[in-house]
């Protein structure tokens, strides 16, 4: 088995990849059937994925590697770069949920995207989404880690503009892209000091030799991957991309936000729990960064009235509860990682469940003309609410387990720190509770605000099925792996684990989370079941309001901050050089063109001006040599 965890790697990859490359290199050849072929490697490489980790299990709870070769990729002087992989305890959770998840998003999508001219490159596109995730998470050096981060960037954009004809669509591909090129700059520094100081970017030898490091250049190394990690998974400040993605298809909205893109950056903050945990004040800007995010999505999620951008700002917030986790360190990256697993079943179950219902409601994406559906459509009912009842945290359903331990290890954190933490845990939870059973009621419950032509019914049983399947997810997941302690035993050759010590006891921190998301539903119940829902939002009665509709004002921001700011750099760079540069050797040019026609003109070719200037010439010697001799 060994032999064979060390020689397959390359298929788990390379699968989805094939699938892409056969169905955009046949192009319109491959209509009928691209669909099922962007599925079928999908699965299997899945497959390929459940027999290694059943390999794994087979071995020493230290022996769980497996490496391998691919190729010599950059062997350039001291820069000796293999295209390797590697599948560890902490690989392995990502591979299964990428794979996983992500059949069941392809499965979905043959119902969802049955009637697009364009399917086949919709899942030409889904396959290579998924190859560039699984090279950036089996990667052994972060050289590779960064080709799997830019290929993640490049089908993001691809997915998110797959209807490109709208520009809506068209521009929140490049929003999504260019602020992740900010982010990607941040790895790339991260990558460049590590080969100064380490001289390699292989993942054991720059971590081997950490400690050897001064602070400051891991602090610097660490703060870099925060501003990456900040992109990939829409943390403040580079969050303001996540909402306008929502312009792609459901099932990319589904696979970004569930199982592979957003997911990257807490992957790269763990992966390297070696830095951060040797950089105190970089550790401490994820705790920061966590906390601040999780309320901000939190607080936008409760004014939305699309609902798939109120899921969309439901994943920020999400993601910072783990981003949170990780900057705990030994104590919470085990609990970062269950969250996140969680997390995608039950976002991904989520997010077609808004397809679903999108799908019967003629695209229609304002929960104000909803109401009333868990009548017609009791499966998209069902595993939505489960979904629901696991995001908010009830028990026994999955988030209850990842989402609670990350509130009692913010809580165990000690001192000020701890209870500022815990309590900003804490409103999350509740505001968590509030924006979702709102959701929940102006989609599902009341009267029924549609539109004349809407005929709303249930989804076919190709998108019904992967939602149970997800569902199923939603209620079991957390438990399985929280078992025992059964994730962080897992997860503890590579990333630790420091029991928390201390901090409020564990029954307290259940009790009063639960009150809170108890509270969450009871506001949500009393503002949008005891009272009538207007079929268009009324006016702001606050300024927090307005702000939430607006998204905390994110992209004022950073036209305040950074596009006008950039705009008058440019206009006066551009100044600089017509006026200055390109003055400068204008004028030089126009001062001797004027000099050449001047001088030009004592070159004539007539006699007569020669004997002209002749005798001025003598007439000026002569009478200068009458005044000398007066």
């Amino acid at each position: 088995m060994t032999s064979f965890l060390n020689s397959a790697l390359w298929t788990i990859p390379a699968l989805p990849l094939a699938g892409a490359f056969v169905l955009l290199l046949l192009g319109r050849r491959s209509d009928s059937w691209g669909h099922l072929l962007g599925c079928a490697t999908a699965i299997a490489s899945f497959v390929v994925c459940a027999v290694m980790f059943a390999g794994l299990l087979g071995l020493d709870a230290n022996a769980r590697l497996a490496q391998q070769t691919v190729f010599a990729w950059v062997p350039v002087g001291e820069l000796q770069v293999d295209l390797g992989l590697r599948l560890d305890a902490l690989s392995i959770c990502f591979v299964l949920l990428v794979t996983g998840v992500g059949s069941l998003i392809h499965l979905y999508s043959i119902g969802y995207m049955a009637h697009d001219p364009e399917r086949r490159k919709f899942f030409a596109y889904l396959n290579l989404f998924l190859a560039a995730m699984l090279v950036l998470v089996l990667a052994d050096n972060f050289l590779v880690l960064y080709l799997g981060w830019e290929g993640v960037g490049l089908a993001s954009y691809l997915l998110i503009g797959f209807w490109q004809y709208k520009p809506t669509a068209a521009t929140a591909a490049k929003k999504a892209f260019v602020v992740n090129r900010v982010g990607d700059m941040g790895l790339l520094i991260a990558l460049m000091i590590m080969f100064a100081t380490f001289g390699s970017l292989d993942y054991d030898t720059v971590f081997a030799s950490v400690p050897a490091a001064t602070e400051g250049t891991v602090t610097a190394i660490g703060l870099c991957l925060l501003l990456a990690a900040c992109a990939k998974s829409a943390q403040l400040p580079l969050q303001s991309w996540l909402g306008d993605a929502m312009e792609g298809p459901t099932p990319v909205s589904a696979l970004i936000h569930a199982a592979t893109m957003v997911t990257a950056g807490v992957y790269l903050v763990v992966r390297a729990n070696a830095i951060f945990d040797a950089a105190p004040a970089a550790r401490l800007a994820v705790v920061i960064v966590g906390a601040a995010t999780l309320l901000f999505g939190a607080i936008i999620g409760c004014a939305k009235d699309d609902i798939k951008k109120a899921l969309a700002a439901s994943t920020m917030s999400q993601i910072g509860y783990m981003v949170l986790a990780a900057g705990l360190g030994p104590a919470g990256y085990a609990f970062a990682i269950l969250h996140l697993l969680t997390h995608g079943f039950f976002k991904a179950g989520l997010f077609l469940g808004a397809g679903s219902v999108m799908h019967a409601m003629n695209d229609e994406t304002d929960m104000r003309r909803f109401g009333g559906l868990r009548a017609v459509m009791p499966i998209t009912f069902a595993t939505f609410g489960l979904g629901y009842l696991a995001i908010i945290g009830i028990p026994p359903f999955a988030g209850f387990f990842s989402k609670d331990k990350i509130i009692e290890v913010a809580f165990a954190a000690g001192g000020v720190e701890g209870l500022v933490l815990g309590v900003v845990a804490l409103l999350g939870a509740g505001l968590t509770a509030f924006y979702m059973t709102r959701v929940m009621i102006l989609t599902f419950f009341g009267d029924r605000r549609w539109a004349p032509d809407a005929v709303p019914h249930e989804s076919p049983a190709s998108m019904t099925r992967p939602m149970i399947a997800l569902a199923v997810g939603s209620v079991g997941a957390g438990g399985l792996l929280v078992l025992g302690g059964a994730l962080q035993h897992w997860l503890e050759p590579v990333v630790g684990y420091d029991h928390h010590e201390g901090g409020l006891p564990v029954w307290l921190v259940t009790t009063v989370t639960l009150a809170v998301v108890l509270a969450g539903v009871a506001v949500a119940y009393r503002q949008y079941v005891r009272e009538p829902v207007p079929e268009t939002a009324p006016e702001a009665v606050s300024a927090l309001t307005v702000a939430a509709r607006r998204d905390l004002y994110g992209d004022a921001v950073n036209e305040a901050v950074f596009m006008r700011p950039g705009q008058g750099m440019v206009r006066t760079l551009d100044a600089v050089e017509s006026t200055g540069i390109d003055g400068s050797v204008t004028g030089a040019a126009t001062g001797i063109g004027a000099l050449s026609r001047g001088l030009r003109r004592l070159q004539t070719g007539f006699v007569r001006s020669y004997a002209l200037y002749m005798f001025a010439g003598a007439t000026v010697v002569v009478g200068a040599l009458v005044l000398v001799t007066l």
